[in-house]
């Protein structure tokens, strides 16, 4: 008999409840918005989600690539890798441009809002996408 570890990862609970804090700011704004931990522990609003292709905010929260080499075009993971690492170690906002690469292979300029963010204890980096 096999038995399965169901418990829920901490920092996916984190990710669940910085979404359903900021629910009122996710659906209703006009900028696309994720909140990201890791590759693995991220969320979007429905608008980024659908910009990229993708079907809804679980299904892109799903992918298990990695996020910069599925998401991000070359030309600008550096600077999303550099924005995020400042977010994280030193604790700086910033914006920047970044082109995403779309689920159908096209993709698309935008301005990208960096913030970092404290959710009981745990930083992670909240992004703000306005389409260019």
């Amino acid at each position: 008999m096999v038995v399965r570890n169901s418990a829920v990862h901490p920092h996916q609970k984190i990710i669940k409840a910085i979404t359903d804090q900021l629910r009122e700011i996710f659906e209703e704004s006009d900028q696309g918005i994720y909140v990201y931990r890791d590759d693995v522990h991220k969320s979007c609003n429905r608008k980024f989600a659908s910009w990229l292709g993708y079907e809804s905010p679980e299904e892109w929260s799903a992918l298990d690539d990695s996020f910069m080499e599925t998401l991000v075009a070359d030309e600008s993971q550096a600077v999303l890798v550099s924005a995020f690492r400042r977010a994280m170690e030193d604790k700086i906002g910033s914006s920047f441009d970044i082109t995403w690469k779309k689920k159908n292979g096209g993709s698309f300029k935008t301005r990208v809002i960096l913030v970092p963010i404290c959710y009981d204890r745990e930083l992670l980096a909240l992004h703000f996408i306005t389409k260019l």
